[in-house]
C-alpha cells in the first residue's frame, strides 16, 4: 500500500467491533480529532507523553498520518481511529504498535477515549476487536499492553478484554513529564498456530 493510498478515503481497512468501527486516520479527520482531543486534554493528559505546543495543529496533525503511513507499511505498527458505528462520530483511538516478528509475534496496544464517552463501552470494544484482528488477520502469537497502578478504569477495561495481569515495571514510560512505573497486561492469542517457519503476515 502506498503511501498516499494510506492518507487517502480510498484506504480500504477497517476492522468490525461491537457497536464501534476501527479504521486508519485521514486527512479529512482533522477538525472532528482535534475538538475531541480539545475537549479532552485534561481528561487525557495525567495517562499520555507531554503534548507537544502544536500538538493540535495541522500541520502536526499531517506529521502523524506521514508516520503513520511510513509504519503501516512496515508492518511496524496500525493506528486506528475508532468510530461509533450507528452515527460515525470519533470516540479516541487504538493502536497496535511496536510489532515484532520471528521468534516474538507480537504487539503492544495502546488507546484513548474522549472525555464525551468515557465509560460508554467503545474502548472496550476497539481492544477486543484489535486483538481479533492482530491474532486472525496479521497472525500474531501475543499481545502486550501496560498501563499506571493508579489508572483503575484502564486495569479494569484491559482485563474485562481477557488480558492478564504479569508484572511491575518501574519507571517504565514518561507520561505527562515524568517517568512513571507500570502494570504490565498480557493476552494470548486462542487460535492455534500451525508448527512451521514463523514469517510475518501482511494485509
Amino acid at each position: 500500500m502506498a503511501l498516499l493510498d494510506w492518507i487517502a478515503p480510498e484506504s480500504g481497512l477497517r476492522v468490525d467491533g461491537e457497536g464501534i468501527s476501527l479504521r486508519p486516520p485521514r486527512a479529512a479527520d482533522y477538525a472532528e480529532w482535534r475538538e475531541l482531543r480539545a475537549v479532552s486534554r485534561a481528561f487525557l493528559q495525567p495517562w499520555e507523553p507531554t503534548w507537544p505546543a502544536d500538538d493540535l495543529g495541522r500541520a502536526a496533525y499531517r506529521r502523524r498520518l506521514i508516520a503513520y503511513a511510513r509504519d503501516r507499511e512496515a508492518g511496524a505498527s496500525y493506528p486506528f481511529f475508532v468510530f461509533r458505528r450507528d452515527d460515525g462520530v470519533l470516540t479516541g483511538g487504538i493502536t497496535l504498535s511496536n510489532v515484532r516478528r520471528g521468534v516474538a509475534q507480537m504487539g503492544s496496544v495502546g488507546y484513548w477515549c474522549g472525555r464525551p464517552f468515557a465509560r460508554h463501552g467503545h474502548t472496550l470494544a476497539a481492544v477486543r476487536a484489535l486483538s481479533d484482528f492482530a491474532f486472525r488477520s496479521l497472525g500474531l502469537h501475543r499481545l502486550e499492553a501496560a498501563c499506571i497502578p493508579e489508572n483503575a478504569p484502564s486495569r479494569r477495561l484491559l482485563a474485562r478484554a481477557g488480558f492478564d495481569e504479569e508484572g511491575f515495571a518501574k519507571a517504565y514510560l514518561k507520561i505527562n513529564g515524568v517517568w512513571r512505573d507500570h502494570v504490565l497486561f498480557g493476552l494470548v492469542s486462542p487460535f492455534k498456530r500451525p508448527d512451521g517457519p514463523d514469517e510475518g503476515v501482511s494485509v
